[in-house]
């Protein structure tokens, strides 16, 4: 498989001088800012290969020196993929877990635990330990009986034990979101113990989705901060853009228990192992003119000056030399010869993104425009995730590319039923039982049985079991005829959307399958039939099912190898986001404007996705705001942004990137 897509967008961005220096001097520079020593890795794998290695080589080398290697081992999903990785060194002779000893680092609820589903040792053993040649007996856990009257003395027992081994040897966790280490969440001290802990909202959530259940436990033992910063070394992970924040705070900012991975900073032998994409908020990759002398692409010149625009609070067009001067960007007035010089031409840069014409101005000069006057119209083929994506992230774009008479596809990649809730289900089956009822409609009694059967499976439903093939399907349809009305609310064509029910999606309980070549062939076939001129699909990699991660991949590979087609050649391809994140600005180069009327329409054809109005998950744990909801809010901060940088003002704004082919594809 290729490198993640994000991945690739930022090493097209991002030198290698500000992660991979050629000295020791060079990367004392750059990392001054930062207190916890830090790898950056280009991709997800190099990071996950990277800490796996790091990983064996220190049990290596602590057996080589004592015997034997005492572990805490994290659960977090981070954490999870390094041990997939550490099987494969396994595997290859390249480690052994003969002479190492477990202890796991957290465990969820209380008195019932064996018998849960959303167990974090089984989730380790299914990842690590089942699969290589540990000593059970060297494997170890918190108490299953604890209960509120005996789980602090347990949680003491536990240090003791640990105590007796000698301490812990190595921790391998994740950075969480929060900025928290294993359930140590903010509010968390560095003296903290081996204690119970409340889960916050936002953790039940992300525990949610990662075990694929509605009702989180509210209540897990955890080793304290105290614990992880007792432990010999510790090997951290962080991936992705949504640990970027967490990552900062941790590495450059001050201590404070509502950061409390940032207590890091107390330990001696810490070595943090990220990915790009989590690294882009540190000082080297995303403001590397405080640190070092800059190549000066232009997209970092935009960077810049947007940077010190919102930082001085004057629009582009009024900053001064001395405003350049005064806050490190002295190093631009050398190479333009002046800050008036530097402001019109990122003014003109910004300006030039902004479009009411997506898909090209007919009989127009495209010198400066997004998108090229010709074909005129084009054939488009937007792609969405789930039902919804296409509209909540682009929806104003795509009523203005049907509005313009562009031959307008939308295809819809998963049915997206596992973010249909039951209730939701429960509703449509309650309708069609009342309205059977009414009608006397002509059904048969074991059609009639058959959905009483459904709507009992619904009510008897355990937390976290798996939809039945029937569940599935019916939810999915729920979603899809949703998006359907959606998009023909936007006016696109109805024979003109398609349900693509990609296989990895369909053919897995949890909609959480791995993409194959039978997907990849199915993106394929569908751009060959529309054969189009432009298409667009979303990079919202943070979407907490995966699924956009998922298809964005057999997107970008189906166009690897359709990419020498005669028709790819005059076919562009756009990125977008919405529901999970947003570009930033220095990355946009397309922005199409709404005014309120088109805003106004963009919301009501959101509306028509009633599953996912109030019932949906993952809502924001701050403001309990869904993520249709945080993609309005976005569309208006973007125009407020560029409002605030002196450009066109404007109601909302949905913005777009361009993907281009790299060389080593």
């Amino acid at each position: 498989m290729r490198p993640e897509l994000s991945s690739l967008i930022k090493l097209d961005q991002v030198s290698k001088h500000y992660y991979k220096p050629e000295s020791e001097i060079e990367l004392a520079s750059l990392t001054r800012h930062e207190k916890v020593y830090t790898t950056i890795l280009e991709t997800l794998d190099e990071g996950i290969a990277k800490a796996a290695l790091e990983v064996a080589e220190e049990i290596k080398r602590n057996v080589a020196e004592k015997g034997r290697c005492v572990i805490g081992f994290g659960s977090g999903r981070g954490a999870l993929q390094v041990y997939d990785e550490l099987v494969k060194l396994y595997f290859a002779d390249k480690g052994s877990f003969a002479n190492v000893v477990a202890f796991n680092m957290a465990e969820f609820g209380l008195g019932a635990i064996a018998g849960m589903e959303q167990s974090t040792l089984r989730r380790i053993n299914e990842h690590l330990f089942n699969k290589v040649d540990i000593d059970p007996e060297n494997v170890h856990t918190f108490d299953m009986q604890a209960n509120k009257e005996n789980v602090d003395s347990l949680c003491k027992l536990y240090e003791t034990e640990i105590d007796e081994y000698g301490g812990l040897d190595l921790v391998i966790c994740q950075l969480t979101k929060n900025g928290g280490l294993v359930f140590n969440e903010p509010g968390s001290v560095s003296s903290s113990s081996c204690r119970l802990v409340l889960l916050s909202n936002e953790t039940r959530t992300r525990v949610a989705e990662s075990y694929q259940c509605e009702d989180a436990p509210a209540t897990a033992v955890t080793l304290g901060i105290s614990n992880i910063l007792s432990a010999h070394k510790v090997i951290c992970v962080a991936w992705g853009e949504n640990s970027a924040d967490a990552l900062y705070n941790t590495i450059e900012g001050t201590l404070s228990d509502q950061a409390p991975a940032s207590f890091l900073q107390l330990h001696h032998n810490v070595k943090m192992i990220v990915d790009l994409e989590a690294a882009h908020k540190l000082t080297r990759i995303n403001f590397p003119w405080k640190v070092a002398s800059c190549e000066w692409t232009s997209q970092l010149v935009r960077r810049a000056i947007v940077w010190l625009s919102r930082h001085t609070g004057k629009p582009i067009l009024k900053l001064t030399n001395k405003d350049y001067n005064d806050n490190g960007l002295s190093e631009l007035v050398t190479v333009f010869g002046s800050g008036y010089d530097v402001n019109i031409r990122i003014f003109n840069d910004l300006q030039h993104t902004i479009t009411g014409w997506p898909g090209g101005k007919p009989n127009a000069d495209d010198a400066s425009r997004p998108e090229r006057a010709t074909p005129f119209p084009k054939r488009v083929l937007v792609f969405s995730p789930h039902p919804d994506d296409v509209v909540v992230s682009m929806g104003g774009t795509l009523r203005r590319l049907v509005q313009q008479g562009h031959d307008v596809h939308v295809a819809f990649q998963t049915s997206g039923d596992v973010a249909v809730a039951d209730e939701n289900l429960a509703r449509m089956l309650m309708l069609y039982q009342k309205v059977v009822h009414r009608l006397n409609a002509d059904v048969t009694e074991t059609s009639f049985k058959h959905v009483e059967t459904l709507a009992q499976e619904i009510k008897g439903k355990k937390p976290g079991e798996p939809d039945t093939p029937d569940l599935r399907y019916l939810k999915g349809k729920i979603f899809v005829c949703e998006g359907i009305t959606s998009c023909m609310h936007m006016g696109v064509k109805q024979e003109n959307i398609y349900e693509m029910n990609m296989p990895f999606y369909e053919e897995s309980a949890f909609g959480d399958g791995k993409i194959t070549q039978v997907d990849i062939e199915q993106v394929k076939n569908l751009i060959l039939k529309i054969q189009p001129h432009q298409i667009f699909f979303a990079d919202d990699l943070n979407d907490p099912f995966g699924t956009h991660a998922k298809v964005a991949e057999a997107i970008v590979m189906a166009l690897n190898e359709l990419r020498h087609e005669p028709f790819m050649r005059d076919c562009r391809v756009w990125m977008y986001r919405g529901q999970w994140g947003a570009f930033s600005i220095d990355d946009i180069e397309m922005a199409v404007p709404m005014s309120p009327e088109e805003f106004s329409f963009k919301r009501d054809a959101i509306l028509k996705h009633q599953s996912q109005i109030h019932d949906a998950p993952f809502r924001d744990p701050e403001n309990g705001k869904l993520s249709w909801q945080r993609s309005i809010d976005r569309n208006k901060a973007t125009a407020d942004l560029y409002s605030d940088l002196g450009l066109a003002s404007y109601e909302a704004m949905e913005t777009f990137v361009q993907y281009k082919f790299r060389q080593d594809q």
